[in-house]
C-alpha cells in the first residue's frame, strides 16, 4: 500500500500551482458524451485521475470508443454506433459518480441496467430522487438484487420538484430530459458550477437547456444530438484545497487559473478568519499569518453555500487556529471520521450529531494515520504539514481518485513530502 511520509513542523507555502480541470465536472461530462447519435466530442483540460480512468472504462463497456490522450489531457469519445444498455458492474460498483449514466442510456436507449455504485464511504447518499425524477418522466424503474432497471419507449416532459438540490440527480435528469418528448422542469435545481458545465456542453451537442446555475432548470427535448468540442471548468475543490493550504502555514501562494465567483463560500469564511485572499489576473492570492487568525463557525451547504467537499480540509486550518472553531455537516452525515485520525496527532475535538467543535491552536504531533475518504485523505497531508515531526498517510487511493500529483504540487510550494510505493 502506497503511503505519503510528511516531514512537518515549520513548513511555510510559498509560489505557484496549476488547477487542474475539475473531477467532478468531468465525469457527468463523460455520461453526456453518450447522447450524442453524430459527430465525437472532445474533452479537453481533463485530469488525470483515478475516478477518470474509472469512467472511461463505464463508457467503453457501452460500447463506446473512448480514447484519453494523457499529454494533451483530453478525451475523445465516439458513441455514433450503437451502444449497450446495460453498465459493467465491474466499474460502476468503484463509483458513486457512475449512476449518471443511468439518464443518457435511458435517453438514447429506452432501456438501460445499472449496479447500485460504490465510492467513499461518507453516507448513505441514496439515488431516490434520480428514479423518482425518471419515473415522473415515464421511465418504469425496477430494483432487483442490487441492479437499477430503467424502461421507457421515450421519456416525457415532466415538472420535477426536488426535496433536495442533489448534484447527481440533478446531472441525471438534465441529460435524460435532453431527448425527451416535451419540456422538462426541474426545481429545487442543484445550482453548482459543475452544473452550469454540463448544461454548456448539452447546449453545444444540440440540447436546450435553459437556466443552469439558478433554482429552476428548463430542459426542452431535442430528437437528436451532436458530437462538440468542450473545456473542462477547474476544479474548484483543488483550488480550495491549495488555498487552504496556503493559509495554514504561513503561506503566500498563487493559486493559479482558481476562479474567484465559483470559490467565494470558502473566500468569505477565510476572510472571516482574517486570511489575505485576493483576485489577480492569473488566479487567486493567498496569504496568511497563522498568528493573527481567529475561529468562525462554518455550516456547508449545497451551492452556493460553504461546500461539503472542503469540510475536511477548513477543519485542518481550525486545527491550526488559536480557540475554539465550529463546523456543522449538513449535506452528508458521516464525515467526521478525519477528526479521529487527527486526535491520534492531537487535535482536541468533540463531534455532536452534525457538529465538530475544534479546539484549535495547540502544537500537533506527527502520526501514523490512514485516509478515511477523498478529501479526508487531503486534509490529513495538511495537517501533517503543520504537525512537529513525522507523520504518514496511508490508503491514497482516496487521493488518487481526485487529486494529480498533490504530493508533487506541495513539494514544490517548499512542503517535504514523499510517496513510498510497497505493500
Amino acid at each position: 500500500m502506497d503511503r505519503i511520509i510528511i516531514e512537518g513542523g515549520n513548513t511555510q507555502l510559498k509560489g505557484e500551482v496549476v488547477i487542474e480541470g475539475a473531477k467532478n465536472a468531468v465525469l457527468p461530462l463523460l455520461a453526456a458524451a453518450i447522447l450524442p447519435t453524430e459527430g465525437q466530442t472532445l474533452l479537453k483540460n481533463v485530469p488525470i485521475l483515478s475516478d477518470v480512468f474509472t469512467m472511461n472504462n463505464v463508457v467503453r463497456g457501452l460500447n463506446v470508443a473512448v480514447d484519453f490522450d494523457e499529454e494533451r489531457n483530453q478525451i475523445l469519445v465516439d458513441a455514433t454506433g450503437d451502444i449497450l444498455d446495460v453498465a459493467p458492474y465491474e466499474y460502476v460498483s468503484q463509483m458513486r459518480a457512475s449512476i449518471v449514466v443511468l439518464g443518457p442510456i435511458l435517453a438514447r436507449n429506452g432501456h438501460a441496467k445499472v449496479s447500485m455504485p460504490g465510492g467513499c464511504t461518507i453516507g448513505s447518499r441514496p439515488i431516490d430522487l434520480h428514479l423518482k425524477g425518471l419515473e415522473a418522466m415515464g421511465a418504469k424503474i425496477q430494483q432487483t438484487g442490487g441492479d437499477i432497471t430503467a424502461t421507457a419507449d421515450r421519456l416525457k416532459g415532466a415538472n420535477i420538484y426536488m426535496d433536495f438540490p442533489s448534484v447527481g440527480a440533478t446531472q441525471n435528469l438534465m441529460m435524460a430530459a435532453t431527448l425527451a418528448d416535451g419540456t422538462t422542469i426541474i426545481e429545487n435545481a442543484a445550482r453548482e458550477p459543475e452544473i452550469v458545465d454540463l448544461a454548456n456542453l448539452l447546449n453545444k451537442m444540440g440540447a436546450r437547456v435553459i437556466g443552469a446555475g439558478t433554482e429552476t432548470l428548463t430542459i426542452i427535448g431535442v430528437d437528436k444530438m451532436h458530437g462538440t468540442d468542450h473545456s473542462v471548468v477547474q476544479d474548484r475543490i483543488e483550488a480550495g484545497t491549495f488555498m487552504v493550504a496556503a493559509a495554514m502555514t504561513n503561506g503566500n501562494v498563487l493559486v493559479k487559473n482558481a476562479v474567484w465567483e465559483h470559490n467565494r463560500p470558502l473566500i468569505s469564511k477565510l476572510r472571516e478568519m482574517g486570511v489575505q485572499v485576493t483576485e489577480e489576473e492569473r488566479g487567486i492570492r493567498v496569504i496568511s499569518d497563522v498568528t493573527k487568525l481567529r475561529p468562525v463557525t462554518v455550516k456547508t451547504m449545497p451551492h452556493p453555500g460553504f461546500p461539503t467537499d472542503m469540510q475536511a480540509q477548513f477543519t485542518a486550518l481550525m486545527a491550526v487556529v488559536k480557540g475554539e472553531s465550529t463546523m456543522i455537516e449538513t449535506v452528508f452525515e458521516n464525515r467526521f471520521q478525519h477528526l479521529e485520525e487527527m486526535r491520534r496527532m492531537g487535535l482536541t475535538s468533540e463531534i455532536l450529531r452534525d457538529t465538530a467543535m475544534i479546539h484549535g491552536g495547540e502544537q500537533l504531533q506527527g502520526a501514523q494515520v490512514m485516509s478515511t475518504d477523498l478529501r479526508a485523505s487531503a486534509a490529513l497531508i495538511l495537517t501533517g504539514m503543520v504537525a512537529d515531526g513525522k507523520t504518514t498517510v496511508g490508503k491514497l487511493n482516496h487521493l488518487d481518485r481526485g487529486y494529480y500529483q498533490f504530493h508533487e504540487k506541495l513539494t514544490k510550494l517548499g512542503a517535504t513530502i514523499s510517496r513510498v510505493n510497497g505493500e
